[in-house]
C-alpha cells in the first residue's frame, strides 16, 4: 500500500511541461481551435507550441480528416494547415446526401439527389439517379469540384459534362485551360447548416491570369486576407496589423468611391456591369437542403435513404423520416421532370410499435403469398421473373394509411389503388420491405450507401 501511494504521489507531481512535445503535441491535438487559443494564454512557453503550424495543427488536420482526405496534397502543400483546418472545418458539413429545393433550370432534367464526398485534394459532389434497366445499379455523376490553390484560394467549380479527369487539378490551370473544358466557377453559399446555395461566380479570379498578378507577385483575395486574420487571432499568435491595414484599406477605398463626387456615374456604371454580368450567367442558381438522418439507428430501425424495385421492374430511391408528432412517413425521391411523383408520398403511419416474434398464422400467412420482386435475370432482360424469397423476419409494422393523410388537397381526386392497411417486414440482416393489402408483392428496400460509399455505382 505504501509502495502504491508513493507512486500515485509521484504521478500527482507530473505538470504538463514535464512530458516530451511529441506527447503535449498529441494531447492538443484533441482540443478545438478556441481552447488551444484559451491554453496558449496559460503560459509564454505554450505560445510557440500552440504557433506551430508543421507540428500542432498538422496534427490536428491529420488527425480529423487523415484517414479520407491526404492533408498533404490539398493546395499543393504549400497552405498554412491553420488555414486548412478551417477550411475543412466548414467544407466537412458537406459531406453526405443532400437533396435539390426546388425546381431545376427551366429546360434541364437533372435528379434532385446529390452526394458529396472527399477526394485526395478535394471535395467531390455528384448527382445520383437510380437505374432504369430492373437492376439495383446506381447512376453517379460528377458535376461539382471544390478544392484550394496553393495560394489558398478556395476554388468552387461546376462541370456540365460529369468528367471526372479533372478532379483536383484546376488548381495548375489559368484562364484560358478553364475556357477550353468548360468549368464554370461557382460560389457556394452556406445557409444555416442543411441548406446552401450555388450560383455562378462571374467575378472570380483564376490563379494563373495576369490580373492576379501585381508586379509579378500574386494577389490573394480580401476574403482570404480577413481569414488570414481570423486564423492569427484564433492561435493568439503574430502580429495582424499589417494584414488588418490592408484590409481597411480596401474598405476605406469602397466607400470613398461610392460617396466621392461622381459617384452617381460610378453606380450607374456599376450596375450597367452587373446586367452584363447577369447576361453572361450561364448557370442558374440552385438551392439544396441536407438529408440530415440517411442511416438507420436502433431507435429509428426504417429511418433513411433506401432503394427498391417495385412490381414495374422500375427502381426508385426512397426517404423514410420519422415525423416530429411521432409517425413515421415514407416518399419516393425521384426525376425531378415527373413533376409530383418526384417526391411522392408511399405510407404514413403513427404507429411505431413493431410486432416481436413470434407471429401470428395471420401475419405469416399476409407475408408468405406475396411475391418479392427481383431484378431482372442477365440474360433475359426483358422477362419478368418475380419469385418468392422467404426472408427472416425480425419485427412487423402494421400501417394503416393512406395517400389522403399526407395530401389532403388531393383527396378524392384520385382513387387510392393501394388500400390503406399494409405491412412492414423488417428482415434481420437490418433491411425491410412493405407491401399492402391490394397488393401481392413486396418492395424490398436496400442500402443506397455504406460507410461513406454509395453501393452498386456506375459512373
Amino acid at each position: 500500500m505504501a509502495n502504491l501511494s508513493s507512486e500515485i504521489d509521484e504521478m500527482g507531481s507530473f505538470s504538463f511541461t514535464d512530458f516530451p512535445e511529441d506527447v503535449q503535441l498529441c494531447i492538443l491535438s484533441f482540443l478545438s481551435p478556441s481552447d488551444i487559443a484559451a491554453f496558449s494564454c496559460t503560459s509564454k512557453r505554450f505560445v510557440s507550441l500552440c504557433r506551430n503550424d508543421r507540428k500542432l495543427w498538422f496534427t490536428m488536420c491529420d488527425r480529423r480528416w487523415g484517414s479520407t482526405t491526404q492533408i498533404n496534397n490539398w493546395g499543393k502543400g504549400k497552405i498554412a494547415y491553420r488555414l486548412l483546418y478551417k477550411t475543412l472545418h466548414q467544407w466537412e458539413n458537406l459531406i453526405g446526401f443532400w437533396r435539390r429545393s426546388g425546381s431545376p433550370t427551366i429546360g434541364v432534367s437533372s435528379p434532385p439527389l446529390v452526394f458529396f464526398e472527399w477526394g485526395p485534394d478535394f471535395i467531390a459532389g455528384s448527382r445520383v439517379s437510380p437505374s432504369r434497366n430492373g437492376t439495383y445499379d446506381v447512376f453517379k455523376s460528377p458535376f461539382l469540384w471544390m478544392g484550394l490553390s496553393p495560394e489558398a484560394q478556395a476554388m468552387s467549380f461546376i462541370d456540365p459534362d460529369g468528367r471526372s479527369g479533372f478532379a483536383g487539378k484546376f488548381a495548375d490551370l489559368g484562364e484560358s485551360d478553364f475556357s477550353d473544358c468548360d468549368l464554370i466557377p461557382i460560389e457556394l453559399s452556406f445557409m444555416g447548416t442543411n441548406h446552401f446555395a450555388i450560383e455562378e461566380n462571374l467575378t472570380f479570379a483564376y490563379p494563373n491570369s495576369p490580373e492576379r498578378r501585381i508586379n509579378g507577385c500574386r494577389r490573394s483575395s480580401p476574403e482570404n486576407s480577413l481569414a488570414a486574420v481570423t486564423d492569427v487571432n484564433v492561435v493568439g499568435s503574430g502580429s495582424p496589423g499589417s494584414l488588418l491595414d490592408g484590409l481597411m484599406s480596401e474598405i476605406y477605398q469602397q466607400f470613398a468611391n461610392r460617396t466621392s463626387p461622381g459617384g452617381d456615374r460610378a453606380s450607374r456604371r456599376q450596375r450597367r456591369r452587373e446586367k452584363e454580368r447577369l447576361g453572361k450567367r450561364k448557370l442558374e442558381a440552385e438551392h439544396f437542403v441536407k438529408i440530415v438522418n440517411c442511416s438507420p439507428t436502433p431507435l429509428r430501425p426504417i429511418q433513411g435513404l433506401w432503394k427498391g424495385i417495385s412490381d414495374d421492374m422500375r427502381m426508385d430511391f426512397y426517404l423514410v423520416v420519422y415525423d416530429d408528432i411521432g409517425g413515421i412517413a415514407c416518399r419516393r425521391v425521384g426525376d425531378s421532370s415527373e413533376g409530383l411523383s418526384s417526391y411522392s408520398p408511399v405510407f404514413w403511419t403513427s404507429n411505431t410499435t413493431f410486432l416481436e416474434a413470434p407471429f401470428s398464422l395471420e401475419e405469416e400467412h399476409f407475408h408468405d403469398r406475396r411475391i418479392h420482386v427481383h431484378p431482372l435475370p442477365a440474360n433475359d432482360i426483358d422477362e419478368l421473373v418475380p419469385s418468392i424469397e422467404n426472408k427472416k423476419i425480425s419485427h412487423i409494422l402494421r400501417v394503416n394509411s393512406s395517400y389522403d393523410l399526407v395530401l389532403p388537397d388531393l383527396a378524392g381526386s384520385v382513387p387510392n389503388p393501394r388500400n390503406v392497411e399494409g405491412r412492414i417486414w423488417q428482415y434481420s440482416n437490418g433491411t425491410f420491405g412493405f407491401g399492402f393489402l391490394g397488393d401481392n408483392f413486396i418492395i424490398d428496400l436496400k442500402h443506397i450507401a455504406r460507410n461513406g460509399s454509395i453501393l452498386d455505382t456506375v459512373e
